[in-house]
């Protein structure tokens, strides 16, 4: 499991270096401070894909997970968390 912690500072991290954005805290939120926006928000999902690897589809995309780097990290845990567990494929039935 990856520790939640750490996964918040690299999110801040990201927002700082990689989008040149300033987050005061883990709980902000960035949508009413107006931190993010539309465009900003792509170049979010772009970096949580390279830096974690997480893929997001359009089902996915729920606003309160995004609100605050808090949030961000859960949503990233989960999916790193889902990614971990075994697949069961399902094989049709022989005739």
């Amino acid at each position: 499991m990856t520790d939640p912690g750490g996964v918040r500072e690299r999110i801040a991290h990201l927002f700082s270096s990689a989008m040149h954005l300033d987050v005061p805290s883990a709980d902000t939120d960035l949508f009413e401070t107006g931190v993010l926006d539309s465009l900003a928000f792509v170049e979010l999902l772009l970096q949580l894909e390279r830096e974690f690897g997480v893929t997001t589809s359009v089902e996915d995309l729920e606003v309160d997970s995004f609100r605050s780097i808090a949030r961000i990290a859960e949503f990233v845990m989960a999916r790193l968390a889902a990614s971990d567990r075994p697949r069961i494929v399902a094989f049709g039935a022989r005739g």
